[in-house]
């Protein structure tokens, strides 16, 4: 009996018995089953005589192609090593612990555990002494805590700090509770079993170390202002807002806003805090440095702090989407286009529009059910996103991310704030003109930029030919027409005192006299807190600024596609009629700048720079082309680019970083409507 154990184990030359015998060939025929083509197919092979591998599969057959039973199944991989590192774990914790040289650290419940758990973090690791795989054990105090304040969240993210060599490190939040984890130890056995690959196993211990870096949940938290500034300081910062910027971009309810602020809203509701720090980081890059009592790099440094805080609260909490993260994420792209960041500019801006999409601004129908603040402040912030979007595609050559023929959303009501209230609208005075009336009417022309611009863009793709152009040419006269009458039924307030006639430019606009005294006024608008602030307060000079050369940047796009219509249509065009076009936009855009205070324009800042150079520099190329443009045309571009050099003036001024002075690469766009 013994002998027939062994020999019924080892392959003996023994016989097997009959059932062995039927058994093998079973096993190989359910082996080489199917070919390798219908293997390859996951269809079932097809064979007369099953018994028989060299025979072709009726699919082969069909196929034509050679019936092979070359597969062979593939290796097993690593054994999974979870509950070895279990019994491994309870072992090591069952035998009693050895003495250490540092008692504290010793009787530490949580160091023991840990460093009985984590083996990828001993003292065999090949970077062990240096500071990024620092041993977890040293950063952890020493006391045990009680569990009942494991689920208080501000605690749990409370950081540590341990000296190693001389240098502090923070000690990565929720060290103590992720080494009791069941979760974390099956980690640390699944990344023990890369042991069979020694290199990969070497990379992934290092790369691997406890993070310092905490979630993002960690930052979505509630805030005091007192954080970041004092907060008489963040009141004068918001008062400079609604004095100087908010006439340009109303995206706020401004009773609601500062009821909310005086009730220290921030310290319950972190995305409060977040607008309120947006807030001030576009303020402090638009207004004049006069205004405000800090030096240059301390105004850039809090613009940079305010935009981190509200960025690192606002990027937790995208979900569910509401009209603050909006309008934070458009004082975002402000501040980046006034600091020159323009690939981040227009991320935020990205942002911004992709959010007001998903809550459907576009669309009249999503306003249904929705009090009268968030309405208004819904329309306010989606026009101010069309407008900059249609700025973008004009002066950066981009595409059209908002199109006019997929809104269906209302311009905002002529109300100024305090007659909106959560549950209704009152009436505004008679005789009292709106603010954001002003936002309308731009609004209005930006929407003409947008037919033009989509009918530019189709038919450079696909040139009309015949009717097909000559109906055209009809479309672009009629947007023409309507341009040229879009403020013609502008409130008072909104409406241009003319100056001079179109056809007589004085001789003061021009010339190193006119210049000098304009540089010394921006000088003392921007450098002098005691100079007169009475032009840049007044609402309706600033959004005249805005309005007016908005206008007439859109009349000369307008203009320019229609003459290239008529080339198209005529085989020529006639030169002179051309040259008095285009002296004509010149002309009017010299009177509209030197019909308004230079403070306001200032108060416009870089966004009325950009369109007054993509005008100015677009006619400078058609007078030098035109070879019979008249004198009075070249006199009124040499007036253009003077005023020009003072419009740069007030740009450079806007610069807080004084290395960055002229340098920005230019790409930004003028975000200000």
């Amino acid at each position: 009996m013994p002998a027939a154990r062994p020999r019924k184990e080892s392959h003996s030359t023994t016989p097997p018995s009959d059932d062995c015998q039927n058994k093998e060939p079973k096993k190989k025929t359910r082996q080489s089953q199917s070919c390798d083509a219908c293997r390859s197919r996951k269809v079932r092979c097809a064979r007369e005589n099953p018994e028989d591998p060299k025979q072709s599969c009726k699919h082969c057959i069909t196929l034509g192609v050679p019936c092979t039973y070359e597969y062979q199944p593939k290796k097993r991989g690593p054994p999974n090593l979870y509950l070895r590192r279990l019994q491994e774990a309870a072992a090591a914790a069952a035998k009693p612990p050895e003495p250490a040289a540092d008692s504290e650290l010793s009787a530490s419940p949580v160091s023991t555990a840990q460093s009985v758990v984590s083996p990828t973090l001993g003292p065999k690791s090949p970077f062990a002494e240096t500071p990024i795989n620092t041993s977890p054990t040293i950063s952890i105090p020493s006391i045990a805590m009680s569990p009942s304040r494991y689920p208080i969240a501000a605690d749990s993210f409370s950081v540590h700090y341990s000296s190693t060599n001389g240098v502090t490190h923070p000690s990565p939040p929720f060290t103590h509770e992720l080494s009791h984890s069941p979760k974390t130890e099956e980690n640390n056995a699944y990344s023990d079993s890369f042991n069979t690959y020694p290199l990969f196993n070497w990379s992934y211990k290092q790369h691997h170390a406890p993070s310092t870096i905490p979630p993002l949940s960690y930052y979505y938290r509630p805030h005091r202002l007192e954080e970041i500034a004092p907060r008489d300081t963040i009141y004068l910062i918001i008062a400079l807002f609604f004095d100087f910027v908010y006439p340009l971009t109303p995206c706020v309810h401004k009773p609601s806003f500062m009821a909310d602020l005086h009730a220290r809203r921030e310290e319950r509701d972190p995305l409060f805090f977040a607008l309120v720090m947006s807030t001030v980081a576009s303020t402090l890059v638009q207004v004049p440095r006069s205004y405000l009592p800090m030096e240059r790099p301390v105004v850039h440094k809090l613009a940079q702090t305010c935009h981190e805080a509200s960025r690192h609260i606002s990027v937790a909490s995208y979900d569910p989407p509401t009209s603050m993260h909006v309008v934070i994420r458009y004082f975002d792209c402000v501040y980046h286009f006034c600091e020159g960041h323009d690939a981040t500019q227009h991320a935020a801006f990205g942002e911004a529009a992709h959010i007001a999409v998903t809550l459907r601004m576009h669309e009249e129908a999503s306003y249904d059910g929705l009090d009268p603040i968030e309405c208004e402040v819904r329309r306010r912030i989606f026009w101010l996103l069309f407008g900059a979007d249609k700025s973008m595609s004009i002066l950066l050559g981009r595409p059209i991310c908002l199109r006019d023929e997929d809104c269906s959303v209302h311009f905002p009501k002529e109300l100024d704030d305090e007659y909106i209230t959560p549950s209704a609208y009152l009436p505004q005075p008679h005789g009292k003109t709106a603010l954001v009336s002003g936002l309308n009417y731009t609004s209005r022309i930006f929407a003409l930029l947008g037919e033009i611009l989509v009918r530019i863009r189709v038919d450079k793709r696909s040139p009309p030919q015949g009717h097909f152009a000559t109906a055209r040419l009809e479309e672009v006269q009629s947007l023409h027409q309507r341009i040229l009458g879009a403020l013609s039924l502008a409130p008072e307030p909104l409406r241009l005192k003319p100056t001079h006639s179109r056809s007589h430019l004085p001789p003061e606009y021009g010339g190193a006299g006119f210049r000098k005294a304009t540089f010394d006024e921006v000088k003392d608008f921007f450098d002098n807190p005691n100079a007169s602030r009475a032009n840049a307060l007044n609402p309706f000079l600033v959004m005249q600024a805005n309005l007016y050369v908005t206008q007439q940047l859109v009349r000369f796009v307008i203009e320019q596609y229609r003459d290239e219509l008529l080339l198209s249509l005529q085989g020529s065009l006639d030169d002179q009629k051309v040259a008095e076009d285009r002296e004509a936009v010149a002309s009017d855009l010299l009177n509209i700048l030197h019909s308004i205070p230079i403070q306001s324009i200032a108060t416009n800042g870089p966004s009325l720079v950009h369109k007054v150079r993509f005008v100015a520099s677009t006619l400078l190329d058609a007078v030098k082309k035109a070879e019979i443009a008249p004198a009075s045309a070249a006199r009124a571009h040499a007036y253009l680019w003077d005023f020009l050099s003072i419009l740069s003036e007030i740009e450079r001024n806007y610069l807080l970083d004084d290395d960055r002075d002229g340098t920005s690469s230019g790409d930004g766009m003028p975000m200000l409507g």
